[in-house]
């Protein structure tokens, strides 16, 4: 499969539920996403992540009708659906801002897709009830929307969107509205929901903790293209851009020269060690990267630099710390472990050290904004 026209992924064996063929949205002369090919495997949970104004959003209104694409083609399954309105097209979206019919109940809110069906009688109750089995509101059939928290109109609306049993639900940063406590909360119980009913999740989200909690796989996305895509885990332990590194979670980069098989010379530093595999062929200039909780207060592992902490916070999990060094400030946490526990105080000299396995490489600096 080729993403964005750059990059190769390998095609999976599951069959595709969507396929975006060399997809280009023009506005006027703002290109907002370009060029992109893209599959996403049936039954799964996929994230479209990046900052605002990356094309994100309007590739989901694309693939929902909502949008029509100026070049490029749309597939839902064998289905090519790009001239096709929102109505005709077997998805449903939730949108961050739940539109929720205030004068019905519940049960009249999540039957209303069905009744537009002709579903009627035992078999509209019966789908109504699984439904709000699913999603946790069992005994709030009754109830108006004004009488519901914000997570239980979530709930609806996805309940909403899920009773018609499309082939495809998008999700359009549906938990931007909720505080942080619920927001989790619903992460996990969306991802659950999902598993439970196994139709195609697409959920498009600025939020790097919560397209890595919920999606199998991530598609994160820079100027209208896709600047890698993989599971969270291949993102954030191998990022293959420095944007990637700076935009999931924090990373340590450090500029240097390629001088060896499996060796990087850090600029003004010391030359560091890095998986054999982690060059992939590359010379020259470089960023060494390191995440923070992989970097240790002490002489333990085989790559080292010397440095002097400048800051301290506690933030609950880990402390973190700020040292200065000869290649720059660089950012380490150290758990919690214990109570009371403090490895270091502002104003010491110590060494970091990490081990080669924890060590990716990227090209250069340069995109990491």
């Amino acid at each position: 499969m080729t993403v964005a026209g750059e990059r190769e992924v390998p095609a999976s064996s599951a069959p595709a539920d969507i396929r975006l063929d060399g997809v280009t949205k023009r506005f006027e002369d703002v290109v907002a996403v370009d060029a992109l090919s893209l599959e996403i495997e049936r039954g799964s949970f996929f994230a479209l992540l990046g900052p605002s104004g990356c094309g994100k959003t309007t590739t989901l209104r694309m693939i929902g009708g909502f949008e029509q694409p100026t070049e490029g083609f749309i597939y839902l399954g064998d289905n090519e659906v790009s001239g096709l309105p929102a109505y005709k097209r077997d998805v449903n979206t939730v949108f961050q801002s739940y539109a929720l019919f205030p004068h019905l109940s519940v049960f009249e809110n999540i039957a209303f897709g069905l009744r537009r069906r002709a579903v009627r009688g035992d078999t509209l109750k019966g789908r109504v009830a699984e439904i709000l089995r699913i999603v946790g509101l069992e005994g709030m059939e009754k109830r108006k929307p004004r009488q519901l928290s914000g997570g239980q109109q979530q709930r609806v609306a996805l309940a909403r969107a899920l009773v018609n049993k499309p082939q495809v639900l998008l999700l359009d940063e549906p938990l931007g509205a909720l505080d942080l406590k619920l927001r989790k909360q619903m992460q996990l119980e969306l991802k659950a929901i999902q598993h439970d009913i196994g139709i195609t999740f697409v959920h498009v989200t600025h939020d790097q903790e919560e397209a890595m909690t919920m999606a199998d796989r991530i598609a994160v996305m820079k100027g209208g293209r896709i600047e890698q895509l993989g599971t969270p885990t291949d993102l954030y332990e191998t990022p293959s851009t420095a944007f990637v590194a700076g935009f999931l979670g924090v990373s340590n980069l450090i500029s240097g020269t390629v001088s060896g098989p499996d060796t990087v010379r850090l600029r003004s530093g010391p030359e560091v060690r890095v998986r054999p595999d982690a060059l992939a062929g590359r010379t020259g200039e470089v960023a060494v990267g390191i995440r923070p909780e992989k970097i240790e207060l002490g002489q333990g592992q085989s790559n080292s630099l010397d440095g002097t902490i400048v800051e301290q916070a506690y933030v609950g999990v880990a402390t973190q710390y700020i040292v200065e060094t000869d290649c720059g400030r660089l950012t380490v946490y150290r758990q919690n472990a214990s109570p009371g526990l403090n490895g270091a105080t502002p104003g010491q000299r110590l060494t970091l050290s990490w081990s080669p396995d924890c060590t990716f490489v990227v090209d250069s600096l340069e995109g990491s904004e």
